[in-house]
């Protein structure tokens, strides 16, 4: 019989496990606010709130709001929480639910004690997938990514416990969210409910109907109406301002992080037993390659618009998701054996926390470890054990001298949050020392044979989460805020609804006249983002740059600024030159530019900020009076 405290205890081992990651996600994730993508997502959303936003360039043409359900649901939760409130909800909701169906899903393949290891690793592991570092699974901001995503894992615990039809729905109804990502997750459904050869002929096939396509609408005119190739002037804005849509545009580095997943997956194939496991790693290690097949082929031939707007090479995040997940049981399952598996295990971990290490080429040692370890003599092996002892020994040296120069470091905290929770994240953002925390928790409350020992940790954990609580949801900036509008009130009331207004030197990338006075952007980096799905979009990017070229530089041309930056060449500058009353007039004989804001003081009867803050003494300038000047005061 067990004793009566057992499910008691059990309850509270479940508690602290719950508070554990709690604790990592404050720790390593947190909430960042609106930044990135966030911005254009809430802009979206937005515009079903203020019609005036229709004449912004972003929403003129084709963009990716047209194919999604997500703004105006969005729409619904500001209109009655506000923009930050809404998107810092939605946020924790959307993530609480893909952690929790990670979880699910990793329990019905490995029990719940590898449930709770697997997630706590999700949360410790970059996710970072694609090129230039733009994209990462669960992130720390709300865009419509993060509810396809927890709708697409949803759907894949579902079909693993035996509900094949309603996880088909749910990733069918993932489409509606976010096409782009959900799509793979779709796809992977789909092929775990046919035979491996299946699986592989259908990725074979896809690729080659994305090079038939390609090469019909080059050489056939017939089929170029339908898929239109890229011609040279969209091309040129396309690659400039999004160069991570191209693989062959990728650095190594981009190549060797997506490279990652595919080795770790076939270690995790050879290592596990359970044929579902391995069905799930072939799955997802063949639609992550198909994907990335035909982004090569979107890219390099033509390219033919509508494979490049597909973004193919996205479908690698399921394969870096699933590859991440199963690491955990994978390591757990290495650990037992003698010759090698301590030493795999280590460089599996280091492959994935240390930056410095490339971690293509470590999973792929611990692989070649494992396959071989049958050939191994008893010297070797116990060569192989001192190997893991010295490396385990020169990461735990590694993350205390680390640890040692954060907390001595004279660097201050950001104003209103404790020096200490700042240091505390900084030493969990180290990765590998979350995980050797993390699995130094987590044996603690396997080993346990008493309350004591959990309600302990528990209580820890929670005085640790309520102390870098403010910490983890530092912003810079909040948007949107009624004080924000309220300050700004005497400017948007002068500025026509439809009215573009152009701010230079830009202070952001278009948020502080989209959320705070309320106007369409004239020309802002995150309106360039919908260049890809337009050429309209890309050639009135390149013409309102073309007008803004006395006063600045294009912003949209990253690549040209990267490819300066790794040539040791001094980069192109974006920013803007001082504005004077010739520019004004130059940039004003564009009628589509309503209104600039700038600090420069250059006649023409401008409205002045006079509020203190950073924007006092900043000057709003209506194009219409310097078309058509008005007599002197």
């Amino acid at each position: 019989m067990h004793p009566p405290n057992t499910g008691f205890r059990h309850t509270i081992t479940d508690l602290t496990l719950a508070l554990l990651l709690v604790t990592l996600w404050l720790s390593l994730r947190g909430y960042q606010g609106l930044t990135g993508d966030a911005q254009i997502y809430a802009f979206q959303a937005l515009s079903r709130i203020h019609p005036q936003f229709v004449a912004d360039l972003y929403l003129q043409n084709v963009s990716q709001d047209q194919f999604t359900v997500f703004s105006p649901f969005y729409a619904v939760i500001i209109a009655t929480l506000g923009l930050e409130n809404a998107a810092r909800l939605l946020t924790l909701l959307f993530t609480a639910w893909l952690m929790g169906a990670a979880w699910s899903l990793v329990r019905v393949l490995a029990g719940r004690p590898a449930a709770w290891l697997a997630v706590a690793f999700l949360l410790i592991v970059p996710g970072d997938y694609g090129g230039a570092g733009v994209f990462r699974f669960s992130e720390q901001y709300l865009t419509a990514r993060l509810p396809a995503e927890a709708l697409i894992i949803t759907a894949l615990a579902c079909h693993l416990r035996g509900m094949k039809q309603t996880g088909l729905l749910l990733a069918v109804a993932a489409l509606f969210i976010h096409p782009l990502m959900a799509l793979p997750g779709l796809l992977l459904v789909i092929c775990l409910r046919l035979p491996l050869r299946v699986m592989a002929l259908g990725a074979g096939a896809g690729v080659l109907v994305a090079l038939a396509l390609a090469v019909a609408a080059i050489a056939l005119p017939a089929a170029s109406n339908p898929f239109p190739v890229m011609d040279t002037s969209w091309l040129d804005v396309v690659r400039e301002r999004s160069q991570f849509l191209f693989p062959q545009l990728w650095s190594f580095h981009d190549w060797d992080l997506n490279a990652r997943p595919f080795v770790c997956l076939g270690l995790t194939a050879v290592v596990v037993r359970d044929q579902r496991l391995r069905t799930l790693c072939a799955a997802a290690a063949l639609l992550g390659a198909a994907g990335l097949g035909v982004a090569l082929i979107a890219g390099l031939i033509g390219p033919v618009a509508l494979l490049v707007q597909g973004q193919a090479w996205r479908w690698v995040w399921i394969t870096m998701f699933i590859s991440a997940l199963l690491l955990p049981m994978t390591a757990l399952e290495m650990w037992r054996d003698d010759t090698c598996g301590p030493l795999c295990v280590l460089l599996l971990i280091s492959g994935w926390t240390l930056a410095a290490v490339d971690g293509t080429a470590v999973a792929s040692l611990a692989l070649g470890f494992w396959v071989t370890r049958q050939y191994f003599r008893a010297r070797h092996a116990a060569c192989l054990r001192w190997a893991s002892l010295a490396l385990g020994t020169a990461v735990g040296l590694w993350i205390l001298i680390k640890s040692g120069a954060i907390v001595a470091s004279t660097k201050p905290a950001p104003a209103q949050e404790l020096l200490a929770a700042t240091r505390i994240r900084d030493i969990f953002g180290l990765k590998v020392s979350a995980v050797m925390f993390t699995a130094l928790a987590w044996w603690l409350l396997r080993n346990s044979r008493t309350v004591a020992t959990p309600a302990a940790l528990c209580a820890a954990l929670l005085a640790l989460s309520i102390y870098i609580l403010p910490a983890a949801f530092r912003q810079s900036h909040s948007f949107g805020s009624a004080s924000d509008i309220a300050e700004f009130a005497d400017w948007a009331d002068a500025i026509p609804p439809t009215s573009t207004v152009l701010v230079a030197p830009t202070r952001d990338v278009g948020a502080f006249v989209w959320f705070t006075l309320q106007r369409p952007n004239y020309l802002a980096l995150d309106q360039s983002a919908g260049a890809v799905f337009s050429r309209a979009t890309a050639l009135e990017v390149r013409r309102r740059s073309t007008v803004l070229l006395p006063l600045m530089q294009p912003d949209w041309k990253i690549l040209t600024a990267l490819r300066s930056s790794s040539a040791g060449k001094r980069a192109v500058e974006a920013g803007t030159r001082p504005l004077t009353a010739a520019i004004l007039t130059r940039i004003c004989a564009d009628p589509l530019l309503g209104y600039v804001i700038s600090p420069d003081n250059i006649g023409f009867h401008p409205l002045t900020h006079e509020r203190p803050g950073a924007w006092k003494d900043w000057n709003l300038y209506d194009c219409r009076s310097v078309r058509s000047p008005l007599p002197a005061a």
